[in-house]
Order: C-alpha cells, then structure tokens, then sequence
C-alpha cells in the first residue's frame, strides 16, 4: 500500500506534462497526462478503501485532477484527435458523470468548434439526465450510483454545485441547441422539463423566446426582401417592354395590311399608348464563341465605345494638349518671378535718418 500512495503523482509530473504541451510534444504529453489520471484515480480508489494519505491530498487530488484533465484535452486536439476526446476521457474516469466540469465543457467545446456536433450533444445530454436537483444542489441519480461497473474507477463525486451543472445547461440549451442547431423549440422544451432553478429557468426561457422572436423576424423580413427584389426584377425588364412593343407594331401592320380602317386606328392608339423601351434602337449584341455565347447589354456597348472614343481622342491631341500645359505653366512661373522681383527691387538706406543734410541747403542760408 505504501508503495501505492509513493507512486503517486506531484506537481512536477503536471508540469512536466504542461511543458510537453508547450513544446509542442503532443504525443509525450497526452501518454504523460494520462498516465497521471489513470494514478490519481487509483489513488482514489485505494482513499475510499481506507487507506491513510496527507490531510490536505483531497484538494490537491482535485487541482491535479483538472489540470492533467485540460492537458490531455488540449493534446488531443492538438493531434487532430477531437473526435475521441470524450470517448477517452470516459473510460479513463469511468462515466462521463466523474469527468471534472471543466474538462468536461472544455471538450465539448472542441468538438462543436469542429462541428461534431451530434457527439457533444449525445454527451451533453448523459451528463445532465444524470443529475438530480436537491437542497441546491445536484446528487447523482441513485440508478447511476447503483450501476457499480459505470464509475468503476471514477473519482465517486456524488454532488455537484448549482453554478456548475448551469454552466453545462447554458452551452447546452443556448450554445448547442439554440445556436448551432437552431432548435429553438427543443431547447424551449428541454428547459421547461428540466430540474432547474425557478430563476434561472425564466431567465434562460427569457433569452430563448428573444433568440425565436429575432429569429422569425429575420426571416420574414428577408422573404420580404425577396419578393420585392423579385417584383423589381419583373416590373423593370426590358424584354418584357420589347414584346409588347412588337405586339403593338404586329397590330398595326395586320391592320393596314387588310385594309380595316376601325382596326388601323384602333392599332395605331394602341401603339401610341405604350412607351418605346430604353435603347429599343440599339438591341443587345450575342456574340457566339464555339458553344458558348455571350450577350452583352447595349448599354455597356454605348459606355464602352464612349470609353474609346475618348481615348482615341486623347492620343490623337497628346501633342497639342501637352503644349497648351506647358505654355500655360510657363506662364504662370514667369508671373510668379516678376511678382517676386517686385517685391524685393525696392531698397530702403536704413541710415537716412541719421545722414546730415547735402550742402546745397547750406548754401542757401
């Protein structure tokens, strides 16, 4: 027995395991980790028979538990493993029950990121159908505490606290359901069977009819985008304008050509009545590429030749309009020089004022 709880493991084998993991040693640290969970399950096990270990193991037992648990998880992921993170980490603790809960979402997580999304919901649901809701707080099923071969090996946890099963519950019903399947109505269900506080069920009940109403709304208004970019698309085609264009003319030439005077001018009212469509002079060019055939607007048509025409023009008197540039530029630095010179031709003596007076004004005394 003393030889069970020597090999027991410490801290330093955790770190270790962490520093495989940073290093980007997958495979050392997923063998490390879970070599350490597999002892301190043990450990467990030979606690619950009697065996005597230090006062303080049990809450040590529990940290190391959890961080060689997200270790293991986080490596797996790292070796493109998502799919047996939860399938591992239930035969190593024994039912998913004893998984610790933060490994336990840490996982699920992983495998909705990578949309496996019927495995975490398989999951979700055989860790919350397992709980019971008594004195805030939540017991094990006594069914799946009487079912000794389902946590052979667990660490026998038969309570959890309140915060912690409604973590699971939110990324269940909001998470899982709500968002990624768009279940709303199974989620709404769900909730409303469920041992769940009062408080907290109206609050996720809240956030879940907000969730359907946006949802419907939404999709109404895109249908109503929809269908009026559908009517837009109806009403403003031009082929449409073009066949009742020719309709009128066929009127008209049907007419004349059977000499009937009331149907002559009941045509031509007609065909005065209607609009003649944009561009009806310029119909739209096909161009036929072996079998491929691209039709082209003759709007783009006209934009395109206007395009050419002024660059053909622009070629054509580069020449011309690099002179007028150029004579205009010379011009201006020739103004800007004589505006300079002006500026600074006139000198002031800043001695005048002291200078005596020239001897002609002498003279004349």
């Amino acid at each position: 027995m003393a030889n069970s709880v020597a090999q027991s493991p410490t801290w330093e084998d955790v770190d270790r395991a962490e520093s495989y993991l940073v290093c980007c040693m997958f495979d050392e640290s997923t063998s490390l980790a879970s070599s350490i969970l597999s002892r301190l399950l043990e450990n467990c096990d030979y606690k619950r028979k009697g065996s005597q270990f230090p006062e303080n193991y049990e809450n040590e037992w529990d940290d190391m538990l959890e961080s060689a648990g997200m270790v293991f998880v986080q490596s797996m992921k790292q070796l493109q493993r998502t799919s047996e993170i939860l399938k591992e980490l239930k035969l190593l603790f024994g039912s998913v029950t004893a998984i610790p809960v933060q490994v336990f979402l840490t996982g699920v997580c992983f495998q909705m990121s990578e949309g496996l999304l019927t495995d975490a919901q398989g999951f979700l649901e055989e860790f919350l159908n397992n709980w019971r809701y008594v004195d805030q707080r939540y017991y094990l099923l006594s069914s799946a505490e009487a079912n000794a071969s389902d946590i052979e090996g667990s660490c026998y946890r038969c309570s959890i606290g309140v915060d912690k099963y409604l973590e699971v519950v939110e990324l269940y019903v909001v998470s899982l359901l709500a968002m990624a399947i768009k279940d709303i109505d199974l989620a709404i269900s769900w909730v409303d069977k469920a041992m769940l506080p009062e408080e907290k069920r109206q609050e996720l009940l809240r956030r879940l009819h907000s969730m359907n109403s946006s949802e419907v709304n939404s999709s109404s208004q895109a249908s109503m985008s929809l269908r009026q970019t559908d009517e837009y698309k109806t009403n403003s085609e031009s082929f449409g304008e073009q066949k009742q264009y020719n309709g009128c003319l066929k009127d008209f030439e049907s007419g004349h050509q059977f000499g009937g005077g009331n149907t002559t001018k009941q045509a031509i009212l007609k065909l005065s009545r209607h609009r003649v469509p944009y561009f009806w002079w310029f119909p739209t060019i096909s161009l036929k590429f072996g079998n491929y055939q691209l039709v082209v607007p003759s709007g783009k048509v006209l934009l395109s030749c206007l395009l050419l025409l002024t660059y053909y023009f622009m070629r054509k008197k580069q020449a011309a309009l690099k002179r007028v540039l150029v004579k205009r530029a010379m011009s201006i630095k020739k103004a800007l020089v004589d505006l300079w010179q002006l500026a600074f031709s006139y000198q002031v003596n800043p001695l005048a004022a002291v200078q005596p007076l020239p001897a002609a004004t002498r003279g004349s005394r």
